[in-house]
């Protein structure tokens, strides 16, 4: 079939058609949530407040809820919740909830609850354990490169 034959222009035509169709039913990029959650509920429903208070992951409860960042937090007691809602920035963990091992990498990952730590009074989540021992073989340069990508990915960059 030579480039100028009339079914090679309707083969033409009707690839160029369908690539444009599948662009438009893709339609544009999702935004990346400003707060890494599951149904709306942020840190699977553990208390942030807690792994600063009791130095473990505790699970929220239902009736002690606050919205922060485009997400449900719950919380353990009526005092963590007043907590959170006067400092959420505080306690809320960096890079909204999403693994700080991955945030460093340059992407973005969903977080274990119980694979965290607080460094220099913040609170950084992973995507598991393994992962968590990785991202502390190298907290300060991990957090630095974390920091310089969140913006970005955080934008939707």
């Amino acid at each position: 079939m030579s480039s100028s034959s009339p079914s090679r222009r309707r083969f033409l035509a009707a690839a160029a058609a369908g690539l444009a169709a599948g662009a438009l039913a893709a339609g544009p990029a999702r935004a990346l949530d400003p707060t890494f959650n599951s149904g709306g509920l942020a840190i699977q429903g553990y208390d942030p407040v807690a792994y600063f208070t009791d130095g473990k992951p505790v699970r929220g409860k239902p009736e002690f809820t606050h919205d922060f960042a485009g997400a449900a937090w719950r919380f353990a007691s009526a005092a963590n919740r007043e907590a959170f809602a006067a400092e959420p920035e505080r306690y809320a963990p960096q890079y909204g909830g999403y693994c700080a091992w991955a945030v460093s990498q340059g992407y973005t990952a969903s977080t274990d609850p119980a694979a965290w730590r607080i460094e220099d009074g913040k609170l950084y989540l992973n995507y598991s354990k393994s992962v968590q021992s990785r991202w502390a073989e190298d907290i300060p340069g991990n957090i630095t490169k974390a920091d310089a990508n969140w913006p970005g990915l955080k934008g939707g960059n």
